[in-house]
Formats: C-alpha cells, structure tokens, sequence
C-alpha cells in the first residue's frame, strides 16, 4: 500500500521534531561565536529561538501550514531584528538561515530518499520555499532594526544599543504562545 501525501509530510515533521535538539545544537555549533557576539543576546536565547524556528518548520511541512505561515514571518522578521542587536552584518543573517536549510536537509535525506522521487522533491521543494520567505522577511527585519537605530541615534549607533534581553524573551514567549495556541486548537 502506498502512502498518502498527509502521511508523508507528517513524517517529515516527526523526523524534524525528533531532531530539533540535536539540530540546534548542530546549528548552534556551526555558527560559533557568532552565537554569543553580543553580551545582551545570550547563547540560550539565540538557540530558543532556534528551537522555535523549527518547531514552526514542523509545523509548516504538516496541514498547519497556512495557519503557521504568518506566525513563522513574524518569527523570522525578529530573528532578523535579533541578529541586528547581536551585531551580524545581513549577509550573515542568511548565512544562519541557510544552515538551517543544509541541517533540514541532512535529517531528513533518509526520510525522502525513502519516498517516491516526485514526493520527497514536493517536500524538499516546499520546505525552500518556506526557508526562502524566512531569509528574505529576516534581512527585511534586520534592515528594519538597524535603520530605526540609526534613526533613533541621528546617524551615529551608540555603545550598548540593542535589545533588552527580557523584551526579547518577551517577544519570544509572545510567538510560542501563538504557535502553540493555533497547534492545540488543531488538535481538538
């Protein structure tokens, strides 16, 4: 018997739940000291936000796709904005995105090699498309972050700009009670 379509997207979303630890701290460790460049953006609060990102490309590969799609720009538009206060330059903030591509690949080639040719390229091409939205909305967010800072400061960033670390975990609790709240409504 083959498999539906449903059936197998929901397996590519298992596979990237049952993955998500070890890919952000695969993710977190690829990255380096980038990961901790600013003192006001701790490592555990760039890898919550990891941990967030691909639980909303689990979401995103399943039937909560629609749903998730605003939340997972949101998500992106202020991973931007952190990157920005973390002190990145934009052609790093899509370097990130893109080794959250590479690692999405890597977990789940024995899922797709497992599925039929045309299956396994429809995921991988939907999960692009979806990875491709995040880093063009995060450079926008980080563009946005770092024109507003330098609006703010008449040209001239000051030492110790940036993001409060409790408005961040703010912000962050703020997308996961989205997320979580449009996944439990799902399951009723």
């Amino acid at each position: 018997m083959r498999a539906s379509q449903p059936t197998l997207l929901l397996a590519a979303g298992r596979v990237i739940a049952e993955s998500r630890d070890a890919m952000v701290s695969q993710w977190s460790n690829w990255l380096g000291d980038r990961i901790t460049s600013a003192p006001t953006i701790s490592r555990r609060l760039v890898e919550r936000e990891f941990r967030l990102l691909l639980d909303m490309i689990t979401e995103m590969v399943g039937p909560l796709r629609r749903e998730v799609n605003g939340i997972w720009l949101d998500a992106c538009e202020h991973y931007g904005r952190i990157a920005s206060a973390r002190g990145l330059a934009a052609g790093e903030v899509v370097d990130e995105l893109q080794y959250l591509r590479e690692l999405l690949i890597r977990h789940l080639a024995p899922v797709l090699a497992a599925m039929r040719a045309r299956q396994g390229m429809a995921i991988m091409l939907r999960l692009n498309r979806v990875i491709d939205k995040g880093v063009a909305v995060a450079v926008v967010g980080y563009t946005d972050a770092l024109v507003a800072t330098l609006f703010a400061q008449n040209g001239v960033p000051a030492a110790g700009s940036g993001y409060d670390a409790t408005e961040v975990e703010r912000q962050l609790e703020a997308l996961e009670l989205k997320l979580n709240t449009i996944v439990k409504r799902r399951q009723r």
